[in-house]
């Protein structure tokens, strides 16, 4: 049986689906370094590291739109495509856990804040 097919993703200028991409990069590796998350600080490390380079291109998408005269975020098309991207999920460990779920196994997918 075949996977549930995905929503198309809206249409986007370069400079937007950068923005998008870059933003949910960020939001990984934030999720990587959060310590209430991780238990490998090497691993954290790793992350914080490559965070500088991916805060660097999210800032230069935002730059290239501003200095095309793009003035607006167009929210609900950037919002439906980080959902189609699996956003909620990607960000989700940027947030504290709820309490308790550090005695729960983390409460992450196992990987112990480690790339993939």
């Amino acid at each position: 049986m075949l996977p549930p097919e995905l929503p198309p993703l809206p249409a986007l200028t370069r400079a937007e689906g950068e923005l998008v991409d870059h933003y949910l990069a960020t939001a990984e590796l934030l999720g990587r370094v959060n310590p209430a998350r991780g238990d490998d600080t090497y691993a954290a490390l790793r992350a914080a590291q490559a965070l500088v380079t991916e805060v660097t291109r999210l800032r230069d998408a935002l730059a290239l739109m501003h200095a095309r005269g793009e003035t607006e975020l167009h929210r609900a098309t950037l919002e439906r495509a980080l959902r189609v991207l699996d956003g909620e999920r990607r960000a989700g460990r940027v947030a504290v856990p709820p309490a308790g779920a550090a005695d729960a196994g983390n409460g992450s997918a196992g990987d112990g804040g480690r790339e993939r």
